[in-house]
């Protein structure tokens, strides 16, 4: 799904950079430029991006576990 229409910004862009080492809103609007226009995709975008570091967490502790 598109977060960011202004720069064509999907949610799985978003999760790739987060998985790529992306942790914080400035390390996406630097490499996908979310939330650098209108700024209307900024709160969705930060879910995003709590969403994939949270699942980053549990598959690190499942392998730790393993």
């Amino acid at each position: 799904m598109y977060v960011c229409l202004c720069n064509a910004v999907t949610d799985s862009q978003i999760r790739q950079a987060v998985h790529a080492g992306a942790s914080r809103m400035c390390d996406l609007r630097r490499e996908l430029g979310v939330a650098s226009d209108c700024g209307k995709c900024a709160c969705m975008a930060n879910q995003v991006r709590k969403d994939a570091q949270a699942e980053l967490m549990v598959c690190s502790v499942a392998r730790t576990a393993a």
